[in-house]
């Protein structure tokens, strides 16, 4: 199984611009835990802590997609060297400010600051691998690979931010992701040889979004609802193990949930497909709903992780088929834009299924926020499933271009 991923890391380069880019973008699973475990803990407010995390993670889905837009039109070290910088300074004075207990403006805008600039590190290594690989069926390994290690960042980072915040100090869980960021970050952005070439604008020709596409509205709205999803899902677990007695075990569980979409996402990369992509995209959208749907029905710790585990071997495969159907669908030229567009829709769904699923948990116990991740997993497959005429549209076409350019 491993076979196929050795070869695509063989690939000159390629080793060493993927362990760099999985080093930097360990803060997408540690800045908001941290900020929250940070905020909460020293300025005794969990509502604070969640709005400053909200300011972060909006601001961020804002700004990151125009930041791949630059990316695209003059490289990516130009703009996401002092990008990094920028962010690595931002958590360090926020880190100071929270630990000296500042006025919390200084927090807002902080994470302002470290929004804005974080941009989508995911992305980035991506799109290197689109310049890199040129054959098709590698490419659908490569994208698997990151897919897998995206998931290996969500076991680590979220464990450890907590677990530095509670034996170290609270606003421990944020000092890694930014040293994590400068040093990854910048190691990644060394290597020019992997670096895709910059598309500048043509004089008198308007930038058309890549958001003018259908298709990729259609893959956007799709990943909020499956960052809806997770976010509830998250909350909804932490719920139900405190209601069984077992708070301390609602990590395990989900790093099970994790660990079933890393051994998927391994899996799936290492083989090849005939059906087309969106069909497997949506099959898979499908799968992740029934079986998020089995939650509610279970009523013991053992058997809600042995639910996550099976479902969770719907999740990455489906996130590395919908990262190849931007592939397809956008032009290369602006590639990162596209991809960075659905990663910041799944952290927006996140944040929303989070916070309402908070809401409701208040009020109707783990069953309210089990409610929000079937609501949001009816509404993902709803969309998906009412769009498959033009993502099939999209898809045939973009397989047209390919044949004609091989021609």
């Amino acid at each position: 199984m491993l076979q196929p991923y050795r070869e695509v890391l063989a690939r000159p380069g390629a080793l060493a611009f993927s362990a760099a880019g999985v080093l930097a973008r360990l803060p997408i699973s540690m800045v908001g835990i941290g900020i929250v475990l940070a905020v909460s803990s020293l300025y005794g407010s969990y509502g604070m802590a969640g709005r400053i995390s909200a300011v972060y993670v909006v601001v961020q889905a804002v700004c990151a997609p125009i930041l791949a837009r630059l990316v695209d039109r003059h490289g990516q070290s130009r703009i996401m060297r002092p990008a990094i910088l920028l962010t690595a300074i931002g958590l360090a004075a926020f880190v100071a400010a929270a630990a000296t207990q500042a006025h919390r403006g200084w927090l807002y805008a902080l994470a302002v600051v470290i929004g804005a600039s974080s941009g989508s590190m995911g992305a980035l290594v991506r799109a290197r691998w689109s310049f890199v690989v040129t054959d098709h069926r590698a490419l659908h390994t490569a994208y698997s690979l990151e897919s897998a290690l995206d998931e290996l960042v969500f076991v680590i980072g979220p464990v450890l931010a907590t677990l530095l915040a509670t034996s170290v100090t609270p606003t421990a869980g944020l000092l890694v992701p930014a040293f994590a960021v400068l040093l990854g970050g910048l190691a990644f952005l060394a290597q020019k040889a992997t670096e895709p070439p910059p598309s500048p604008r043509v004089a008198g020709v308007p930038h058309r979004s890549v958001m003018r596409s259908g298709s990729m509205v259609v893959l956007a709205l799709v990943f909020i609802g499956m960052g809806a999803i997770f976010g509830a899902t998250d909350v909804a677990v932490v719920a139900f193990a405190e209601e069984q007695g077992r708070k301390g075990l609602a990590g395990v569980i989900l790093a099970v949930f994790a660990l079933g979409s890393l051994l998927a996402g391994l899996a799936y990369g290492s083989r090849h497909f005939v059906r087309p992509l969106w069909q497997r995209f949506a099959l898979g959208m499908v799968a992740l709903a029934v079986g998020v749907s089995l939650f509610e029905l279970v009523d013991s710790l053992g058997a809600l992780a042995a639910v996550m585990f099976v479902t969770g071997f719907s999740i990455a495969p489906t996130l590395i088929n919908g990262n190849g159907l931007v592939q397809e669908i956008v032009p290369r030229t602006q590639l990162t834009e596209g991809l960075t567009w659905v990663g910041t829709s799944l952290g927006v769904g996140v944040s929303f299924g989070s916070s309402i699923a908070g809401s409701l948990i208040d009020v109707r116990g783990s069953h309210g926020g089990f409610l929000v991740v079937q609501v949001a997993a009816v509404f993902s497959v709803v969309a998906t499933l009412l769009s498959l005429r033009r993502l099939r549209a999209d898809s045939r076409r973009a397989a047209a271009r390919r044949v004609s350019t091989v021609a």
